[in-house]
């Protein structure tokens, strides 16, 4: 006999009351599913407290204590009128759960909408819509907002920059899919003739923190049009904070770039083009001979160079490998080279450098192939992140989605960091092991209970992790209470970099 279905009543907008899906609920009987090893009774339950992300309570324990999140929520420029608006908290709030959950798109965000644990941990009231998310800085004070997101951004890493750093510098291309503002064809390797956006970015090396994203339009993709937040941003820090070096491809080894640094007394190191006088060149070095021979089977050489346009000579850095056998070139993922730029074709390919570098051949190709670790960082954020999506018609919510995105995935990765700061993870990772698990709320008496169950293979390891991570953090808010948010943040930092620290790790001290 079929059981009786009862109608369902709903509100005047036309969505399910709670009371009523509740009711519906008890009332369903469970539905037999035969899969291949057993019958399951399925059984829904709509309104029992529980998130698949039940870690995030440690998360949002790590931006409690550093104090970075409660500053950031006060300080939002956004001013809402309407009654019916959403409240600040929520929507920011919002922002940093649908990031963290892996989303790329306004619409994943409904899929959060049922979490009603981790929302109290941030401060927040409940998950926000997606067109209240979409619309919530639509027609804000542009300048406002990126002075606000400037400066929390800045509040992350600046603790971290005390020991010499280098800087990344990097333009990757977003393919756009419509007719938004800014969406312009212009140079796109992946998607040739395709409408885009340059992502103008600078990231903190080996940290892999991203100092700041500024989107531009597609046809705005040379580095000359970054180099101007590049240097508002390297010139809010103080002299001591300040990068050891700058590192860049073959977009910034051009004379206006070159000057801006030697202007502002900044090292530098930069790939060349293989243009003619950049041949010339190495077909001269060829001739005189003397190349420093490494390890791994290449070798370099050092020269002079002045490109026309150049309005002096500078120190270059030509580094050859053989062709394998059969003349096809060696892949630049075994050299880990960024790319292998080929000059001629008897047996060997070519990278040439300019720097002001005073330091040694094997310094000098040491720290530049380092700078592959740069795409890596890339790929991390347009694949596992959001900075691949979060489109919007208008270039200003494009812009702040992008400083969105590089702000939780900054607090992510130092939070995996405090983790285990032996071993840093990328988001693919991390979210399995230390973000994903059922949380069940249980209310006892004055207590509130969050039960997780981890399915992952290493659950017992992260127990660990986590716990020694809620301790450390816990003596920072309890046993430590004359701390400022700035000392307990410095305090965090400390065991972050502890790792780094090590003297195979430590760069060249700045000069002057």
């Amino acid at each position: 006999m079929c059981p009786q279905i009862l109608p369902v009543p709903v509100h005047p907008e036309g969505e399910p009351s709670a009371t009523a899906l509740a009711a519906r609920a008890a009332l369903d009987p469970p539905v037999p599913v035969d899969t291949l090893g057993r019958r399951f009774y399925v059984e829904w339950d709509p309104h029992s407290p529980v998130t698949p992300m039940g870690q995030l309570v440690f998360f949002a324990q790590f931006l409690a204590a550093g104090g970075l999140y409660a500053d950031w929520v006060s300080r939002c420029p956004l001013q809402f009128t309407s009654p019916n608006a959403p409240k600040i908290p929520d929507v920011l709030g919002t922002w940093v759960l649908a990031t963290l959950s892996g989303a790329w798109r306004y619409a994943h965000v409904t899929a959060l909408r049922g979490d009603s644990v981790n929302p109290p941990g941030l401060g927040m009231k409940k998950v926000v819509s997606e067109d209240s998310l979409r619309r919530a800085f639509e027609d804000e004070d542009a300048a406002a907002l990126a002075t606000w997101q400037t400066q929390a951004l800045a509040a992350v890493y600046e603790s971290g920059l005390d020991q010499p750093w280098i800087c990344d510098l990097d333009v990757t291309i977003k393919p756009i899919f419509g007719h938004q503002e800014g969406a312009q064809i212009g140079y796109n390797p992946r998607k040739p003739g395709r409408p885009s956006h340059a992502y103008h970015t600078l990231f903190v090396r080996r940290l892999r923190l991203a100092l700041d994203v500024e989107v531009h339009p597609g046809k705005e993709h040379a580095a000359m049009h970054g180099m101007a937040n590049v240097w508002r941003v390297l010139d809010r820090l103080p002299i001591h904070r300040r990068p050891w070096l700058l590192c860049g491809d073959t977009g910034y080894g051009n004379e206006r770039v070159m000057v801006d640094c030697e202007s502002h007394h900044q090292k530098y190191l930069f790939r060349q083009r293989g243009t003619v006088k950049v041949r010339q060149l190495i077909r001269a070095l060829e001739q005189r001979g003397g190349w420093t021979r490494f390890a791994d089977g290449s070798e370099a050489i050092e020269g002079q160079l002045q490109l026309t346009g150049w309005t002096r000579k500078r120190r270059v850095v030509v580094l050859r490998r053989r062709r394998e056998p059969g003349g096809q070139p060696v892949s630049s993922a075994l050299l880990n080279w960024p790319e292998a730029q080929v000059v001629r074709t008897p047996e060997y390919e070519y990278q040439v450098l300019v720097t002001d570098m005073s330091e040694n051949l094997a310094t000098a190709v040491a720290l530049y192939r380092q700078r592959a670790d740069a795409e890596n960082v890339y790929d991390e954020l347009k694949n596992q992140w959001g900075w691949g999506g979060f489109t919007t018609q208008d270039l200003l919510r494009c812009q702040v989605a992008a400083r969105m995105v590089a702000l939780v995935y900054n607090w992510w990765s130092l939070f995996v960091r405090c983790a285990e700061p032996e071993r840093p993870r990328e988001a693919i990772t991390s979210r399995p092991l230390l973000l994903h698990a059922i949380g069940r709320v249980i209310t006892t008496g004055r207590q509130t209970i969050l039960r997780l169950t981890s399915s992952h293979a290493e659950a017992a390891h992260v127990q660990r992790i986590l716990t020694d991570l809620s301790l450390f953090l816990s003596g920072l808010m309890n046993a430590a209470e004359q701390l400022t948010s700035s000392e307990r943040w410095q305090r965090i930092w400390h065991r972050i970099l502890q790792p780094l620290l090590a003297p195979t790790a430590a760069l060249p001290a700045p000069s002057g």
